[in-house]
């Protein structure tokens, strides 16, 4: 069993390292001194970047103008973004991106994959329903009238809702279908509310009163919002692996030059034991997103869905960060809090991608009911 990555996917990785060589993560205000948002907008200058390098088309298909690649490609770049708090919806763009190929007709694909790829068109998702702990698709209603879609709901904290000009909204129709809807925001019936995240981003409470939406603009076919929803879950567990990764290194740097008593705090067994735990925290963490973005990425069929390698890497990824942070906080003693350090903005991502995933013991539950319906044996 070969575990390395292809040539192909470590080249967009190393064309990610370069790209994010130069961000900054502290190039905005502390989110513990802003009020309001940090920033009226996303990294745009990055944003280009990342079109130049043709980073934002990675999984569209060549015909399109984008890599062709896979889930594992995006997610090695998205780890890479993470250690340096990327500014950029380059998840949500690029999985909504991922749906339209999959899903969309050959006029939407022509109108949107080859000026999204290149930077003009910024996608995002709504993923979060009505209170961020029920099923997304809930929270609106649709019906088809004509050559129109009529949504009424709601969805809360949409990221980059402000910036998008487009914003893929699940909803469920009378007979219980889910289809999925790029919507515009301040189109008639659109209105957007403010809402800030942990990270002091804003997002944005999606109201959705009658909205009319071009069929050509809709995604009825069955599967199309679990896999963008797949995709997006296993995107953040990226997020969630890169971010503790960097906190790590930070950590193993300041604790190998603070000194106590003569010598590296380091090299103390309890602060060695807690950074040990913590880097065993990271390899499940590895371990449980590649078998999740390959199964996502290839398409092979394993005894369970592969929503179920996506709730063991769920499991991982919320609780692990969680305790990378904490641990990192820590150790860092009283610069882990020190608004001209940093880690607290590390912290702050790390809450707001927790709560995205959501709490380890719902995925646990999710995963028994997998087991209990495809028994292993």
């Amino acid at each position: 069993m070969d575990f390395t990555f292809t040539e192909e996917q470590q080249a967009a990785a190393e064309a990610a390292r370069g790209v994010f060589a130069g961000v900054a993560p502290d190039a905005v205000p502390s989110p513990a001194l802003a009020v309001g948002a940090v920033a009226d907008t996303f990294d745009r200058a990055l944003w280009k970047k990342l079109a130049d390098a043709d980073l934002l088309s990675l999984l569209t298909a060549t015909e399109h103008g984008g890599a062709g690649l896979d889930a594992v490609a995006l997610c090695l770049v998205l780890s890479e973004s993470a250690k340096v708090l990327a500014r950029v919806p380059l998840l949500e763009s690029s999985a909504a991106l991922a749906a339209v190929q999959a899903y969309g007709t050959e006029e939407l694909k022509s109108a949107l994959l080859e000026r999204a790829g290149r930077g003009e068109v910024v996608l995002t998702v709504a993923a979060s329903g009505r209170t961020g702990h029920d099923p997304a698709e809930l929270a609106v209603t649709a019906r088809q009238k004509g050559a129109e879609w009529i949504l009424d709901g709601l969805q809360t904290a949409v990221p980059w809702a402000y910036d998008a000009d487009l914003v893929a909204v699940p909803a469920h129709t009378a007979s219980g279908h889910t289809v999925l809807a790029l919507v515009a925001p301040g189109s008639e019936g659109v209105t957007l509310a403010e809402q800030f995240s942990t990270t002091g981003e804003r997002l944005g409470e999606l109201h959705l009163e009658s909205a009319r939406i071009t069929a050509r603009y809709v995604l009825d076919a069955d599967g199309a919002w679990e896999s963008l929803r797949q995709l997006l879950t296993v995107g953040t567990c990226a997020l969630a692996l890169g971010l503790g990764r960097q906190v790590l290194r930070m950590t193993g740097e300041y604790t190998g030059k603070r000194e106590q008593f003569g010598f590296p705090v380091a090299t103390f067994q309890a602060v060695a034991v807690q950074a040990a735990d913590r880097y065993i925290d990271l390899k499940a963490m590895e371990a449980t997103l590649w078998q999740a973005a390959w199964r996502l990425g290839s398409g092979t069929h394993g005894t369970l869905p592969v929503s179920g390698e996506v709730a063991v890497a769920k499991i991982w990824a919320a609780d692990g960060v969680r305790r990378v942070v904490q641990t990192a906080q820590h150790l860092h003693g009283g610069f882990g809090a020190d608004v001209d350090y940093p880690l607290h903005r590390y912290h702050a991502w790390a809450k707001h991608l927790e709560l995205s995933l959501g709490p380890a013991a719902a995925h646990e539950e999710a995963l028994g009911d997998l087991l209990a319906a495809h028994p292993l044996g």
